[in-house]
């Protein structure tokens, strides 16, 4: 009797633990001084918050969306990444930077929800008096290295023929604002989810201005149009019309439907009260889900289907 009291008790324990059991994820974001490193501890915050404390999400430095999705191949269950959506099919086609390192691994990608868009800034000193692109000849422009913001950058430039007429700094891009202040540069590029934090501080330290981009420019550069609202940043009077880069989060298909589906539905749930702590994540809606060009985990599409979104053939 006490042998079976004993067994009783165990079985008991053991049963209350697992209903307690946290489920832990690794989120793979992007360098600890960008906005979506910041966004990775904000959704992580925000999922531990709407599940109770059973999910927790830990953040993960990255150099980038391209090692982020390269690690699907040694990575389990527990691993989101974030990433533009267009570089999944690179990855899987084992097209441009994914050339000759294709993988079987790349083909169990699956979405589960879109993050703010990478959203490109052409941040000018107001002292440069440049207020267009055709005012950018014989200034001074940080680019930074590496960075899609860098690379956009300079494809635009070359597109809007400037190329060879704007001096590019040598500056590290997490000191374009101390550059700026100091003279030492006319403006910066820079891309990430608005507001961004170092255009933030450039507003409100320094004037500047934000240049728009017309039609004409943005349907030569092939990115999505977006417009960041007058106010956004200190002394934006009006609004800024530039092109964005979808962004959203992935897994594999070693997630579990249940995982993929609490963790969709707590995003969602979440969202509006992320917003009102850091604004960036008031312009992700339903419209963003088209961005999403692959297949969405079928954890998350059930979520999707209770909730009344419309997905696409090519998600589902």
């Amino acid at each position: 009797m006490k042998l079976t009291n004993l067994f009783i008790s165990v079985l008991l324990v053991s049963v209350a633990f697992a209903a307690h059991a946290q489920e832990r994820i690794t989120y793979k974001s992007a360098k600890s001084a960008t906005s979506y490193f910041q966004m990775g501890v904000q959704i992580s915050e925000a999922i531990k918050a709407g599940t109770n404390g059973d999910v927790i999400v830990t953040v993960e430095e990255s150099q980038g969306s391209v090692q982020n999705v390269m690690e699907v191949r040694a990575r389990g269950g527990d691993y989101v990444f974030t990433t533009p959506p267009a570089l999944i099919r690179l990855a899987q086609d084992g097209k441009a930077m994914f050339e000759g390192k294709a993988d079987p691994a790349f083909n169990e990608i699956r979405a589960l929800f879109p993050i703010p868009s990478l959203t490109m800034h052409f941040v000018m000193a107001q002292s440069s008096h440049a207020t267009s692109f055709e005012d950018l000849e014989g200034k001074t422009i940080l680019l930074g290295k590496g960075s899609f913001g860098a690379r956009e950058g300079e494809k635009y430039l070359n597109l809007f023929g400037l190329e060879g007429k704007v001096q590019l700094a040598n500056v590290e891009l997490s000191n374009a604002v101390a550059a700026l202040k100091n003279g030492q540069i006319d403006g910066f590029v820079t891309a990430g989810s608005y507001p961004a934090p170092n255009v933030i501080e450039a507003s409100s330290t320094t004037g500047v201005n934000i240049l728009s981009l017309s039609d004409d420019q943005i349907a030569k550069t092939k990115r999505t149009k977006l417009v960041i609202p007058a106010g956004t940043y200190s002394g934006q009077e009006n609004e800024v019309t530039t092109t964005s880069l979808p962004v959203a989060a992935f897994t594999t298909t070693k997630m579990s439907d249940d995982v993929a589906y609490t963790l969709t539905k707590t995003f969602w749930e979440q969202r509006e009260a992320m917003g009102e702590v850091a604004p960036w994540w008031n312009g992700v809606s339903e419209k963003l889900m088209s961005a999403i060009t692959s297949q969405i985990h079928p954890g998350a599409v059930r979520y999707y289907q209770e909730a009344g979104f419309i997905l696409s053939d090519a998600q589902t």
